[in-house]
C-alpha cells in the first residue's frame, strides 16, 4: 500500500503533548504506558485502542472531554499473550491507579477486550462504547494462514500485515490525516507489541453474555468502511439489540481522529446518559507558562524494556492534571476546535501527495514475495525437526502462488 511510515506530528498533537503528562508504570512484569487527565473525582472513561493504535491516538478525546470536566484515561495494550492474561493484567492496572468503577471505550480489538473484561469483571464496568468492534476472533484466525507462527514472525512481516489492513487511498483530507497519524504510531511499535496484539486477535475466543444491560452500551460504527468485516459488526449489533446506535456516515478505520467532533459528542452524550456527572468547575485554565499554577507531575521514568520512543517527552515540569494552558496565541486559531480544523486544512496537500505514491506498489509486491518465502522456510524447518510424520499438515498453511 502506498502509505509512508512516518511524518511530522500534527500541531494539535504537539500542543497536547506539552499539556498532558505521559505515565509509565511497571505492574508485575508488565509495563503500562498511559495518559490520565481530568478531575480525579469523576469516574473515568478508559480508551482501549485497536491493533494499530497506542494511547496517543485518543488525544483529541482527552483534550475535549477533560475541558468539559470528564476524566479520560487512554492506555497502550500491554504485552499479554492470551485473553485471560489480559483480564488479570488490566484489573491489576486499575487497582494500581486506584480506579474501581469504569466506563470503557474500545475500538476494534480494544472493543473486543473491553467486552471480555465486562464479562469477567462485571462489577467494575458501568458502561461500554464499542466502535467498529466484534464478538469473536475465529474469522481473523481463518484469514491469517500463518497465525500459528505469529509470535515468531519478524517485525517487518507483522508491520506489513497490520498496514495492509488499513485501506489504501485516495482519502479525503481528514481521513488521510488519521491514517498518516496511525501509521506513524505503528512504526514505533516493537515486534513483541505487534505479535502480542495479533495473537489476541487470532487466538480463538468469543464474548459470552454480559450482565451489563444493553441500555448501558453505545455502538458507534462508521458506515463507509473499516477493517472489521461487516458480518462481524452485524453480529455485534444483533447481540446488543437494545444498545444505543451512533452511526457515523464516514470516518474510516479511525473516526476518533478523522471525525473527532462527532465522536466526542457521542461520547459526551453516552456519559451523560449513564449518569456520569462532569465537573467543569474543577477544570482550571493555567496562565501561559504557568509553572507556578499547581503541583507538578512526577517525571515519567523511561524503562529499558519500554516499547515506545516518545519524541515529544520533556523534562520540564508538567501542568497539574486538572489544568490545561491555553494554546499559544495565533491569528489562525484561538481554540482547540479551530486548531483541529486548521491542522486538517494545512495537511491536505501533504496527505494528498503522500497517499498518491503508487510507485511503491511494485516494491511492496516484491517484499510480499520475500515474506512468503520466509514463512515457507520457517515451516519447512519446523517440519524437518519433528519426528512425528503427522506434523506435515503445517504445510497447508503455505499459500500457493
Amino acid at each position: 500500500m502506498g502509505i509512508k511510515g512516518v511524518s511530522s506530528a500534527p500541531g494539535d498533537f504537539i500542543y497536547f503533548k506539552s499539556q498532558v503528562p505521559l505515565h509509565r508504570i511497571p505492574i508485575g512484569t508488565k509495563q503500562w504506558r498511559y495518559y490520565d487527565f481530568g478531575p480525579k473525582v469523576v469516574p473515568p472513561l478508559i480508551c482501549l485502542p485497536g491493533i494499530a493504535g497506542t494511547a496517543d491516538v485518543y488525544y483529541k478525546q482527552i483534550m475535549f472531554l477533560s475541558m468539559k470536566g470528564y476524566r479520560v484515561i487512554s492506555v497502550d495494550i500491554p504485552r499479554v499473550w492470551n485473553h485471560q492474561e489480559w483480564i488479570q493484567t488490566f484489573e491489576k492496572f486499575l487497582d494500581a491507579i486506584d480506579v474501581h468503577r469504569i466506563h470503557l471505550y474500545g475500538t476494534s480489538l480494544g472493543g473486543f477486550l473491553a467486552q471480555l473484561f465486562a464479562q469477567h469483571r462485571p462489577r467494575r464496568v458501568k458502561s461500554l462504547i464499542l466502535s467498529n468492534s466484534f464478538l469473536e476472533t475465529k474469522s481473523f484466525s481463518a484469514a491469517m494462514p500463518w497465525s500459528p507462527i505469529v509470535s515468531w514472525a519478524p517485525s517487518f512481516l507483522l508491520k506489513r500485515y497490520v498496514l495492509t489492513g488499513i485501506r489504501d487511498g485516495p482519502h479525503e483530507p481528514f481521513i488521510a490525516d488519521s491514517v498518516d497519524f496511525v501509521v506513524s504510531q505503528v512504526e514505533m511499535l516493537s515486534r513483541e507489541d505487534l505479535a502480542s496484539r495479533l495473537t489476541l486477535t487470532v487466538d480463538d475466543a468469543s464474548v459470552g453474555p454480559l450482565l451489563l444491560p444493553d441500555s448501558s452500551i453505545t455502538i458507534m460504527d462508521t458506515n463507509d468502511y473499516c477493517a472489521v468485516p461487516l458480518q462481524l459488526k452485524d453480529q455485534l449489533n444483533e447481540r446488543y439489540s437494545g444498545a444505543r446506535r451512533a452511526y457515523l456516515k464516514t470516518g474510516g478505520d479511525f473516526p476518533f481522529l478523522s471525525r473527532p467532533d462527532e465522536v466526542n459528542l457521542h461520547l459526551q452524550l453516552h456519559l451523560r446518559r449513564v449518569g456520569v456527572e462532569a465537573r467543569p468547575d474543577l477544570v482550571q485554565v493555567a496562565p501561559q507558562g504557568g509553572s507556578d499554577s499547581g503541583p507538578s507531575e512526577k517525571k515519567d521514568e523511561r524503562d529499558g524494556d519500554d516499547t515506545h520512543e516518545d519524541d515529544n517527552e520533556r523534562r520540564e515540569t508538567s501542568p497539574s492534571e486538572s489544568q490545561i494552558s491555553p494554546a499559544p496565541e495565533s491569528s489562525e486559531s484561538h481554540s482547540i476546535e479551530n486548531q483541529l480544523l486548521n491542522n486538517a486544512k494545512a495537511g491536505f496537500v501533504g496527505n494528498k501527495m503522500l497517499l498518491s505514491t503508487h510507485g511503491e506498489t511494485k516494491l511492496l509486491m516484491a517484499v510480499d514475495e520475500i515474506l512468503l518465502r520466509y514463512i515457507q522456510m520457517i515451516c519447512v524447518s519446523l517440519i524437518l525437526g519433528m519426528k512425528d510424520a503427522g506434523s506435515t499438515h503445517l504445510l497447508t498453511f503455505i499459500p500457493d502462488r
